[in-house]
C-alpha cells in the first residue's frame, strides 16, 4: 500500500468555531496520521499522510461532521509521505 500526504489549507469561518477539535474527532476514524492547526492569517492547515483512498475519504468526513457551511475553500496539494507523524494532534 502506498501512502502519500496531502495538505490543506481551509479558508472561511474556521477559527473560534471547533475546526481543529472536530477534525481530530474524525480523524480518529481513519488510519492516517498529521496535524491540524490554526494559521495567524485565519486559515486553518491540515497535514495528512496515509493511503489516499482513506485520505480522500477523511476530507469528506471532515465536510459531513458538519463543517462544511464553515469552508469557503480548500487548497489541496499531495505529495508523497514523509513518515514524519506518529497519530494526528492539533498543534498550537
Amino acid at each position: 500500500m502506498s501512502r502519500c500526504r496531502v495538505q490543506i489549507s481551509y479558508t472561511g469561518r474556521v477559527q473560534g468555531v471547533g475546526f481543529r477539535y472536530t477534525v481530530k474527532q474524525v480523524a480518529a476514524g481513519y488510519e492516517l496520521t498529521g496535524t491540524v492547526r490554526n494559521l495567524p492569517d485565519g486559515r486553518v492547515e491540515l497535514v495528512a499522510e496515509g493511503a489516499r483512498a482513506e485520505l480522500e475519504a477523511f476530507r469528506q468526513g471532515i465536510r459531513d461532521a458538519g463543517l462544511d457551511g464553515f469552508i469557503r475553500h480548500e487548497d489541496v496539494q499531495w505529495a508523497e509521505a514523509r513518515s514524519e507523524f506518529r497519530s494526528f494532534e492539533i498543534v498550537r
